[in-house]
């Protein structure tokens, strides 16, 4: 614990108050009252233990501090402002949620120094948070606590804790006892309709304590009360949650403990006497100069702790110090691409048969001996999803060094977990689970996606191939669900062939999130003489021409239904038809290729065109042209054998040469 400065306690967190007050005041909207009731601390936190660089804020043994409350993010914003944060000068202040603005009206991981994550959707930066936790026990694990050895704090507030992906991840946490985790609780007792006591009467210290966390209750307005209770959670051998009793809106004469400064401005008036009764006599945006140079003195503190870190960096035997380094940068080794060329040959030569998702799991037998930084996981699928390799052992309580991790049924806090190790860096997480629960981690997908982090998932059992488990777990709508998210590359490879291409393909992706959509049942090997060249990065290709002349029909399909579009085109070939095959793994991918590119792919836009795929045909529109139809689903799907399925809701190869056969003798098509 350090010593806190000569300026008074009160004056630097009033500092914060008015600054988040004045800005929600400028802006006409925002929430003021939790910054006003976790300023006392919040200078706590940063002024006695956070150890952080303004002029390096990304320096790797830096503290993550992360605001899942990220309504309050003037809290945040007012802080990065006051310690000498780049990019954060008063008129960025003033520009509080408009437009172009680093003051976001939620924190925006990206869009200015000092932000660790995005937050906002509640919840999801405590789960995130867990994630960088585990990152820095995973690396403290591999490279020692001389290079890895600091604390994630998160401010989180009812609602965090009231979502359901904070309780996963609150579970997870415990049982992985991350014991450099501490959750500041700003236990207020309020939310945006009222009195938590409308909607919830949990008492969340014996939550916590029931999954394993240190548990304290302080008053949050004490800052010695506070400061020995965060003493003692950095001195806990588990997770930590501190629940701070607060006054939302401290201060605020009428308002402070209602709902009515949680969500809306203060109002002039309210202000003005929140002023007087705090004994703040400074105008809108104005600190004194005493006070701003306080907290500039806590920020210039911590140049001391990065250079005595990277001290400790250069004087590390050099092998460590180049695996660190690599691992930071995510370096990849020269020969995994040659290696991964080498593996598809290979599968291609075996020919027969094998689902995808067994073929996901032969390429990362390739790829994870070689690229260290590969994280695997997995919500309670292993066996299914095939994500755990020979070499992945698992990260479990006490042993972090593995590469492995069993999330438990809890896909949403895994994808959120994902984000954190993501962002915390080096490692490039997957995990797996069903196609069907992939809606269950698309809210921390799309933070994914809007913070451009390079995740893996591995979305297995993708339509009504997988059988008998029915139409609860037939996902026939979330392929359409998925590459609407903006951002996320979706593949849905064919065979063995394209599932090594998509897992090159995900690895380049240095960028944004990568969706790998694979089969259940057996599929043939398509690809029988594969080059070098990845045909999959353009998102669709002719995987067969037409033989008998001139091409004047084309069947579009993806994953499980290329090789029935393949049988298709057979029957039609034998009739004299020219017709063509596109396998088309990824939409996202084709689209961003040129239209000559993608003309001379599909054809003639006037010809015959059929999309085949055992989903719904939503999304599918653009590529049929005004001759063209789709062969999947209309609805759910059943339960029984899948090739009795196929049959059952006619996706066929001769369903498909029928309605291609239809179309040529101007049955029309779906314009």
């Amino acid at each position: 614990m350090r010593d806190i400065t000569d300026t008074p306690f009160q004056t630097m967190a009033n500092a914060i108050r008015f600054l988040a007050a004045d800005a929600v005041e400028g802006a006409r909207s925002g929430h003021p009252g939790m910054p006003m009731g976790m300023a006392d601390v919040a200078t706590v936190l940063f002024t006695r233990f956070l150890t952080f660089d303004p002029t390096t804020p990304d320096w790797p043994d830096r503290d993550r501090f992360v605001l899942s409350a990220g309504h309050g993010s003037m809290l945040l914003y007012s802080l990065l402002h006051l310690c000498g944060y780049p990019g954060w000068d008063i008129e960025v202040l003033k520009s509080f949620r408009q437009l172009g603005s680093p003051a976001a009206g939620h924190p925006e991981y990206g869009h200015g120094a000092g932000i660790e994550t995005t937050t906002g959707p509640l919840g999801q930066g405590l789960a995130t948070a867990v994630g960088m936790a585990l990152a820095e026990s995973m690396d403290r694990a591999r490279f020692g606590a001389d290079l890895v050895d600091h604390d994630t704090y998160v401010i989180a507030g009812d609602g965090c804790l009231m979502e359901g992906v904070g309780q996963e991840a609150v579970s997870f946490a415990g049982h992985m006892g991350l014991s450099r985790l501490i959750v500041l609780f700003d236990d207020n007792g309020i939310t945006i309709d009222g009195a938590t006591s409308l909607a919830t009467s949990e008492d969340h210290p014996a939550r916590f304590a029931a999954a394993g966390w240190h548990v304290q209750r302080v008053d949050g307005h004490d800052p010695e009360a506070v400061a020995v209770a965060i003493q003692r959670a950095r001195e806990a051998d588990r997770p930590s949650l501190v629940a701070c009793v607060t006054t939302i809106g401290k201060g605020a004469p009428t308002k402070a403990g209602t709902a009515k400064c949680h969500g809306s401005p203060l109002g002039e008036v309210e202000l003005a006497e929140t002023r007087a009764a705090l004994g703040w006599t400074h105008g809108p945006f104005e600190v004194p100069e005493e006070v701003k140079a306080a907290w500039e003195g806590i920020g210039a503190r911590g140049a001391s702790n990065r250079e005595a870190w990277r001290a400790r960096l250069a004087a590390a035997e050099a092998p460590r110090r180049q695996a660190f380094e690599d691992h930071l940068g995510r370096v990849v080794p020269v020969n995994w691409r040659g290696a991964l060329v080498d593996h598809k040959r290979a599968v291609a030569a075996a020919g027969g048969e094998i689902a995808t998702r067994k073929a996901s799991g032969a390429a990362l037998d390739v790829l994870t001996p070689l690229v260290p930084f590969l994280v695997g996981g997995s919500a309670d699928l292993t066996g299914s999803v095939n994500t755990r390799t020979k070499v992945t052992r698992p990260v479990t309580p006490g042993d972090y060094s593995g590469r492995y991790i069993h999330y438990g049924v809890r896909e949403h806090a895994m994808a959120a977990i994902m984000n954190g190790l993501s962002l915390h860096g080096g490692y490039r997480p997957y995990s797996g689970s069903f196609l069907v629960f992939a809606t269950y981690l698309l809210p921390a997908l799309r933070l994914s996606c809007l913070m451009a982090q390079p995740v893996i998932h591995v979305l297995t059992h993708d339509s009504i191939g997988l059988g008998e488990d029915g139409p609860t777990h037939q996902p026939v709508e979330t392929l359409a669900v998925l590459r609407a998210t903006h951002g996320l590359v979706v593949l849905r490879p064919a065979d063995a062939v394209e599932t090594a291409e998509a897992w090159e393909i995900a690895l380049d992706r240095e960028t944004g999130p990568t969706a790998i959509v694979l089969s259940r049942q057996d599929l043939p090997v398509l690809r029988r003489d594969p080059g070098e060249e990845n045909l999959c990065a353009k998102g669709g290709y002719v995987l067969a021409e037409a033989a008998v002349g001139a091409r004047v029909t084309t069947l579009i399909a993806t994953g499980s239904e290329v090789s029935l579009a393949m049988a298709a085109r057979d029957i039609l070939e034998g009739e004299g038809i020219g017709t063509a095959v596109v396998s088309l793994p990824s939409f996202e991918l084709f689209a961003a290729q040129c239209p000559g590119y993608r003309t001379a792919v599909l054809g003639d836009p006037q010809g015959v065109r059929v999309g085949v795929e055992a989903a719904l045909s939503f999304g599918w529109d653009r590529l049929l042209g005004s001759k063209g139809d789709f062969v999947g689903m209309t609805g759910y799907g059943a339960s029984g054998p899948a090739e009795e399925l196929y049959t059952h809701f006619g996706i066929t190869g001769e369903a498909v040469a029928a309605r291609a056969r239809a179309l040529l003798d101007g049955g029309g098509g779906r314009a």
